[in-house]
């Protein structure tokens, strides 16, 4: 139990300082930007300038966010809140997809009517600057993500990798807009809001799976499987079922033992396995329910029927 305690508080202090780091970097990026767009009249520029506020207020939103699905179970939610990191997974993802269009809007703009970058060295100093600092921001949310697994992380990531396209683009197109191809501010942004829609996707697709009560991994289910059938006193296990909400698992199952087994002797195995589990997928809660070995038959088969 307190390794489970540990965990969930190491989970917070990491997703809250990768949600506050990105805050402050969006703070930073907005006003650099935007100085280097009034400088140069770059369209990439705007329009990375205008990612980066999208990124600011998701980032803004998601230290909001956080303080519900870290929030411990209470009365009215004995589950806990972890379901709202998805939700704000699916508000990202939309924040993401507005981003995209927004580019895609002003790179058609730009190919249809190319103009030439004024002040080019401005813009290039900026985007070289904000690509160093964006560089550092996603190396750190990457080592969260890693010990986290946190959707609302994955998402804030995303928004910041999508970031280091567009400014390589606008560096390349800053550069070649100076009179080399004019339509290279425009094209590179299409691009970069063709790579956000992409992404938007695979967000919304883990949310939902989340929020569906999606089954744990192979890799995962295949662990609890292996933890309960190589004790000794289990004797076979079924109706194994699981879901994620946020960083927390909820594994149940029925428990196969034998029909000759006092209650407590049978308590202790549940016991040793259930710790056991929590010790391996920590943060989680394990559900499991005795059967003796006389009754799964008959059991199993009212289920089918049931299903039937």
């Amino acid at each position: 139990m307190n390794k489970v305690v540990e965990d969930a508080g190491r989970y917070a202090f990491w997703v809250r300082l990768a949600a506050l780091a990105s805050t402050a970097t969006a703070i930073l990026l907005v006003v650099m930007k935007l100085y280097a767009w009034f400088a140069t009249d770059a369209s990439a520029m705007l329009a990375s300038a205008t990612d980066s506020m999208l990124d600011l207020f998701a980032s803004a939103m998601n230290i909001i966010i956080l303080r519900f699905a870290l929030a411990p179970a209470d009365k009215e939610h004995k589950f806990g809140h972890g379901k709202a990191e998805s939700l704000a997974g699916l508000v990202q993802a939309a924040f993401v997809l507005g981003s995209a269009l927004l580019l895609l809007f002003n790179g058609v703009g730009r190919v249809l009517n190319p103009q030439p970058v004024v002040n080019g060295e401005i813009g290039i100093w900026v985007t070289l600057i904000t690509i160093a600092l964006t560089l550092l921001l996603v190396a750190f949310q990457q080592y969260v993500i890693r010990l986290t697994r946190s959707v609302v992380i994955s998402a804030d990531a995303l928004h910041y990798k999508s970031d280091l396209l567009l400014n390589l683009g606008v560096l390349v197109a800053i550069f070649l807009s100076q009179g080399i191809w004019l339509m290279a501010d425009g094209l590179f942004t299409i691009g970069v809001g063709c790579y956000l829609m992409w992404g938007a996707g695979k967000i919304i697709w883990v949310s939902i799976h989340h929020l569906m009560d999606h089954e744990l991994d192979d890799e995962e289910l295949e662990q609890i499987k292996a933890i309960v059938l190589n004790h000794q006193g289990a004797l076979g296990m079924h109706e194994l079922r699981t879901r994620q909400a946020g960083h927390k698992r909820f594994i149940q199952f029925h428990l196969e033992l034998d029909d000759n087994l006092s209650l407590l002797e049978a308590h202790g195995i549940g016991d040793e396995i259930e710790t056991k589990i929590k010790q391996a997928l920590a943060p989680c809660e394990v559900f499991i329910h005795h059967d003796p070995t006389s009754v799964v038959k008959g059991e199993l088969a009212r289920d089918e029927t049931n299903l039937d």
